[in-house]
């Protein structure tokens, strides 16, 4: 577990709001083992290869978890921001909505299909698919 990550969580101020973030990082975690994760633009944020797959952070009403590349994962749950990025998210308000299924298949889908936020400057805003 990440110290970091546990502090973050910590701090928050609503005990249902903990609860959803200590279920979704324990799902995160028991699904991508193998990935870097830290606090990043301050909130947790984990990473394959430099690369931004998956999050979560406490917006004013509820905890959004993000997907980087969601938008190309297909699935219906997760609500598209934009077109210029592929980002996709879903809103938790209680721990109860969190469906381990879903979040199984969709951790899935951040490992196998990615696009490069890691160089995106370099790319100057533009995104390639890398998986």
């Amino acid at each position: 577990m990440n110290t970091d990550i546990q502090k973050y969580i910590s701090s928050l101020e609503d005990q249902a709001d903990r609860d959803i973030c200590m279920k979704l990082q324990e799902l995160i975690d028991s699904n991508l083992q193998f990935t870097e994760r830290k606090i990043w633009h301050a909130h947790p944020v984990w990473f394959i290869n430099g690369n931004p797959i998956v999050g979560f952070s406490k917006l004013k009403h509820h905890v959004r978890l993000m997907f980087w590349s969601g938008q190309s994962f297909d699935e219906e749950k997760l609500n598209s921001r934009g077109e210029k990025f592929k980002d996709a998210s879903i809103a938790y308000t209680d721990v109860k909505q969190i469906n381990a299924e879903d979040m199984k298949r969709w951790l899935k889908k951040a490992e196998t299909i990615q696009w490069d936020y890691k160089n995106i400057i370099k790319r100057k805003g533009q995104l390639e698919r890398i998986i």
